[in-house]
């Protein structure tokens, strides 16, 4: 399995691990359904949104536990 990084876009996080949603949207990050979403990293997209560099690294840890 690919380990998914912050340097990831959101849309292909979403495609390797479709689960990742529910964590995205539990924190605030409704990327989902957004055209950005192809493009943007996880990282830009977390930090347009507010997110600290510890919020998204905890984020990562549990989206590779789900795979």
């Amino acid at each position: 399995m690919v380990k998914i990084t912050k340097n990831m876009a959101i849309g292909e996080i979403l495609d390797k691990c479709p689960k990742a949603a529910e964590l995205m949207f539990k924190i605030g990050l409704h990327c989902v359904g957004c055209p950005v979403a192809m493009q943007e990293t996880l990282e830009q997209g977390a930090k347009a949104h507010g997110l600290t560099n510890k919020q998204i690294e905890d984020l990562l840890k549990k989206i590779n536990k789900l795979k």
